[in-house]
């Protein structure tokens, strides 16, 4: 079998702040941006990786989801328990240095793990939990 993690979603409650995060602090491309105002499903990735992508969604858009359910996404996000993904990176410390620099919001400074990894965590703009693990 031939199967590769093509894109994850991440949801966003401001489009051009969460662009601004992935593409202006991490380095990410913008690869795709689809919609208008609030409601715009936009690609990103990182520049030497084309066919790995972060879908970043407006997170209540499905017509499915009740009332009640938006409003516990809304809070869900607004705790950083909603969404979140693992990085990597081979300097971690830089990669801090930079997130931390942008004024994101700083969950984990970077840190050796009892199981045996290093590394860091964030909130990105739309309370997104982003964890970013140091390769050696």
């Amino acid at each position: 079998m031939d199967i590769t993690i093509h894109t994850s979603f991440l949801p966003h409650d401001d489009p051009d702040e969460s662009v601004a995060f992935y593409r202006d602090v991490l380095g990410f491309e913008v690869r795709q941006d689809v919609g208008q105002g609030k409601m715009r499903w936009i690609t990103v990735g990182p520049v030497d990786q084309p066919s790995t992508s972060i879908l970043l969604a407006p997170p209540a858009a499905d017509p499915g989801i009740t009332d009640d359910e938006r409003r516990m996404i809304s809070e869900m996000m607004a705790k950083g328990t909603y969404g979140w993904i693992l990085l990597a990176t081979r300097n971690l410390d830089a990669v801090f240095e930079q997130v931390q620099a942008a004024d994101a919001e700083v969950v984990q400074e970077p840190t050796e793990q009892p199981y045996g990894i290093r590394d860091c965590a964030f909130r990105d703009p739309a309370g997104n939990h982003v964890r970013i693990q140091e390769l050696r």
